[in-house]
């Protein structure tokens, strides 16, 4: 994923982080109980945490988050602040979880808040686009200016991005039968202005591309999108049906020590996941803009609220086949060594739950 400015908010509340994590008073009634929630930047793809702390539904759960966010830039750290009991809850990459577990300590997927993964465009120079390349296959037709193998960059070798993008590249073939794959050169691209930058001149033939560079590349005039994720064909060819791509997660222990704690984290996510639904883009865009993404315009930040919605997973349900297909991409581009049961991965009790009290 890519990285912006924190925010004044985002900083003050990663400072007090780590004191609250470690005086933890006891649920009740009556107090709320501190927890700390973790995410890597706050746009909206992790506006469930987000409008749950400012609808005040963490509170009228039982709980609250406060002084408990940790928002450090990037998704790796997030998974480092779980696993070492900084983060009690964190929102991330469905791998995230699995990573944590195969390493030696347990984690589970709570819930999904997606069904489509949001960084797996594809754009490709505006130059190259008017020269022939306006469709993956076209990698394979096409002949690259200066020969070699296409260069496609990803945020980082390992990163969601190089995940989700070799995944794509391999399951589509050349008229040989080679997977695409094998015509491209990975290079981590880094940040947003490292990513356009490079598109823009001339570094990178391609990027995989959050939405916010799509429109940025195309609206600038250097980029043009030839895979997009919300062409349903194109997604339902590559992917099969809709994957758990972004979850809300814990360790396995938080859930056998806490479970009251979870079930309220996971109802106040839920809860914000159907106001999210029901609420007009206007006022959500009100709700979170100045406090969370005054980074970006207000049209960059409404336009993001009408894409994620389209994708959103509004029952936050996982059901086995869907996880058995994500984890089919974990295991093919050696994200993860082994496969992980579903029954040790998931545990939906408390969506179910969250569900029936909404």
């Amino acid at each position: 994923m890519y990285t912006h400015p924190l925010t004044r908010r985002e900083l003050l509340s990663a400072a007090g982080a780590l004191s609250v994590a470690a005086a933890l008073p006891r649920l009740g009634h009556a107090q709320p109980r501190p927890i700390t929630v973790s995410h890597s930047i706050s746009t909206f793809v992790y506006a469930q945490h987000l409008v749950a702390r400012e609808k005040r539904f963490f509170e009228e759960e039982g709980v609250t988050a406060d002084q408990g966010f940790i928002v450090p830039g990037g998704g790796a750290k997030v998974v480092q602040a779980l696993a070492a009991g900084q983060a009690l809850f964190a929102l991330g990459d469905s791998n995230h979880p699995l990573k944590i577990s195969e390493k030696g300590k347990e984690a589970v997927i709570l819930f999904a808040t997606d069904t489509r993964c949001s960084y797996a465009n594809v754009v490709v120079r505006k130059d190259l686009y008017d020269a022939g390349l306006t469709g993956l296959d076209r990698l394979a037709t096409v002949k690259r200016p200066g020969g070699g193998k296409w260069v496609v960059a990803a945020t980082a070798i390992g990163s969601g991005t190089w995940v989700y993008g070799s995944y794509v590249l391999e399951q589509q073939r050349t008229p040989d039968g080679r997977p695409l794959n094998s015509l491209v050169e990975w290079v981590g691209g880094g940040a947003s202005m490292t990513m356009l930058g490079g598109l823009k001149a001339g570094k990178f033939d391609a990027i995989m591309a959050v939405p916010e560079w799509m429109w940025a590349a195309e609206d600038q005039g250097f980029g043009k999108v030839i895979y997009d994720i919300l062409d349903e064909r194109a997604w339902n060819r590559v992917f099969g049906g809709p994957l758990p791509v972004t979850v809300g997660y814990c360790l396995k222990e938080t859930i056998e020590k806490q479970p009251a704690v979870v079930q309220g984290y996971v109802t106040a996510c839920f809860r914000a996941q159907q106001w999210i639904q029901k609420a007009p883009d206007g006022e959500i865009l009100e709700l979170l803009y100045k406090p969370y993404m005054d980074t970006f315009s207000r049209d960059e930040v409404l336009k993001s609220i009408q894409y994620y919605k389209g994708i959103f997973d509004w029952d936050f349900l996982v059901d086995e086949k869907q996880y058995g297909e994500v984890l089919k991409i974990f295991l093919s581009t050696k994200v993860l060594d082994a496969p992980i049961a579903f029954s040790k991965a998931v545990d939906m009790s408390f969506a179910r739950k969250a569900s029936q009290r909404s």
